[in-house]
């Protein structure tokens, strides 16, 4: 271990004096509150000051000894020149030399650090640390396939200095399957399950263990990764790269519907010994169109929190956790969860991902996770994104597309159908184009036509950005109240097709309209729907936990409810003929706001202003 140091630090000497004679220009660093919190650390002007007077160590050494994939840890440190602006930063793997770092392209050069930290957290956090010149730290780690050092430094976020690197520190098998995300497959009776692990295919073969009681077996796993020329451009590919490790999914089929199911990840090695996740249970989709209770979670733009106030708690993502264990305290009286886009906001700094799966364990290794394609998952310039701006980090969709399944034909094109019981749900991609002649179109089309109405009466449109209805401030100044061409081009489709509600996140608040065709309001009522049923209800419900988003002052007349906070949505259906509503607050889990719909088949069936095809055979 002194060795290494040793090595490290005369390692880094060098590379300082070389970057000496170059400037500096290789980074941007954006210091809002909107950007993610790692973004904020200038890793290019990284200086080195390591002082033999300052210390940092880290305990325990070994993590994970009965096999828990969470550790809390003990960082200490002792500085006899304490600052306000010193920090801790985590690093992982341990060893964060500069020997791999290549530029973005021939103008930028390498930075001095390989990489961004995983985390950090000001070092007067301790709230004697500026008095005393001593900090005890604890940390939050989860198992991300690598060690883990901790170092400090001066200077702050935009002139950091190197004062102090801390032991490495490692969990018992870093290697272990971990995170698993469950998804409907692509047929009502099948599960899949997607997990994370340090096992290449060389190594070792993946598979699921699962069945119902005494009677097990076993289905092989599909294995991918994904390397640094992946990527589309910086962070994700440069500071904020780090390996992902291997992203497994295996495919449970057959399944008996209403089933409860045990199951548990493993790996043989090639010498024949096996390798276990935890074992954890599921409960399998209804048979489409069975009468029974069904429950249904809806909500965008979650991202993910540290719990050991790393990263600027409460300041990127304020309700990420408090949506998180909200779903987490009521997980029983949940069926299937849809987090429609904005997923993690790693925007490109990829050990995030690794954060949020871990995150959201409790909940997708349990119930149906399933996603769609947001801004911060895909879009950056030239490839192939219908915006051309950068708020993916340079991951342009690679990572959402690998770490989650979803059941699309074409994992590159982020739109799919799905069912659970009396619901057909219809997932756009509001990142790729979706007007009238594409594609997507076709597709949307597709899925709404193919609902079978007296089985899977309630059917549903989501998409990330609001293609419908918004009064959030922005998009009431572009006189729109919704993103450009969205309502244009897709409402005929939701009218002809009598889509019960349309959900949309982005935009970080919860607002609910009336029943809505052509921007005029088709019903009065506001809390109770029956028969005949004329438009669409449009749902903003982008307040999953990121920073929210202002509305206009000026009310229109199809807004019903407005709330600026985070929350969520619950379906609940009972029948096939009533449907309950809840907008739920993250803060308390309570009911904020509701409406329900009660209507027979023939009330689907019958005729609106352009519902029904204007020909038919018989005439």
């Amino acid at each position: 271990m002194e060795e290494r140091s040793i090595y490290l630090k005369f390692f880094r000497v060098v590379v300082l004096f070389l970057l000496g004679l170059r400037t500096s220009s290789a980074f941007c660093v954006v210091g809002s509150t909107d950007e993610q919190p790692l973004s904020k650390i200038a890793m290019h002007k990284v200086t080195l000051g390591l002082r033999e007077s300052v210390t940092i160590g880290a305990s325990p050494v070994v993590l994970g000894l009965q096999g828990q994939d969470t550790e809390w840890v003990t960082v200490n440190i002792v500085n006899p020149d304490p600052s306000e602006d010193d920090w801790v930063a985590v690093f992982s793997p341990a060893n964060f030399n500069a020997s791999t770092c290549s530029p973005v392209n021939d103008e930028d050069q390498t930075p001095y650090l390989c990489s961004s930290p995983i985390k950090y957290k000001y070092a007067n956090a301790s709230r004697t640390y500026t008095k005393t010149g001593k900090a005890s730290l604890k940390f939050q780690l989860i198992n991300q396939r690598a060690d883990f050092s901790f170092a400090l430094f001066s200077g702050g976020l935009s002139n950091p200095k190197l004062v102090a690197e801390s032991n490495f520190i490692s969990f018992a098998n870093p290697k272990a399957p971990l995170y698993p995300r469950l998804a409907q497959g692509k047929s009502w009776n099948e599960m899949t399950v997607t997990w994370t692990s340090g096992y290449s295919i060389d190594e070792a073969v993946p598979f699921v263990e699962w069945g119902k009681g005494e009677t097990q077996t076993q289905s092989p796993a599909g294995t991918l990764t994904i390397d640094q020329n992946s990527m589309c451009g910086s962070p994700a590919r440069t500071v904020g790269w780090r390996d992902p490790g291997f992203i497994h999914t295996s495919f449970l089929i057959n399944l008996w519907p209403n089933s409860v199911y045990t199951y548990r990840m493993g790996h043989v090695l090639s010498n024949g010994s096996y390798i276990w996740s935890k074992s954890y249970s599921f409960k399998s989709s209804p048979y489409p169109g069975q009468d029974s209770l069904q429950r249904v979670i809806v909500f965008g733009d979650m991202g993910k929190a540290e719990r050991d106030g790393s990263n600027e708690y409460s300041d990127y993502q304020p309700g990420a956790l408090n949506t998180t264990d909200q779903l987490i305290k009521d997980l029983k009286n949940i069926d299937i969860v849809f987090h429609i886009g904005d997923l993690s906001y790693a925007n490109g700094y990829i050990s995030q991902w690794d954060q949020f799966t871990s995150q959201v364990e409790p909940i997708a290794s349990t119930v149906p996770y399933m996603v769609a394609s947001g801004n911060h998952e895909r879009d950056w310039p030239n490839s192939g994104s219908f915006y051309e701006n950068m708020d993916s980090g340079g991951e342009c969709g690679v990572l959402a597309e690998t770490v989650f399944y979803f059941p699309a034909e074409n994992r590159a094109k982020f739109w799919y159908s799905t069912d659970y019981g009396m619901f057909h749900f219809c997932i756009a991609d509001s990142e790729h184009d979706w007007r009238e002649g594409t594609e997507q179109y076709k597709f949307i089309e597709h899925c709404l036509a193919s609902a079978d109405r007296r089985k899977q009466p309630w059917l549903i449109f989501a998409a990330h950005r609001v293609l419908g209805y918004s009064s959030n401030s922005w998009y009431a100044q572009e006189g729109s109240f919704e993103e450009p061409m969205g309502r244009e081009s897709l409402q005929k489709l939701w009218q002809k097709y009598r889509v019960d509600i349309a959900f949309y996140g982005h935009v970080h608040n919860y607002e609910r309209t009336c029943p809505i065709y052509q921007n005029q309001c088709v019903n009065s009522d506001k809390s109770h729907y029956s028969g005949t049923v004329k438009g669409t209800i449009h749902v903003v419900v982008g307040g999953g936990g990121s920073h929210l988003s202002e509305f206009t002052t000026a009310i229109p007349n199809w807004s019903i409810y407005r709330d600026y906070d985070w929350g969520f949505v619950k379906l609940t259906a009972f029948n096939r003929s009533s449907l309950l509503f809840e907008y739920k607050k993250s803060r308390d889990g309570k009911v904020y706001d509701s409406f329900t719909i009660s209507r027979e088949y023939k009330d689907v069936l019958a005729c609106v202003h352009d519902s029904c095809e204007p020909t038919t055979l018989a005439s």
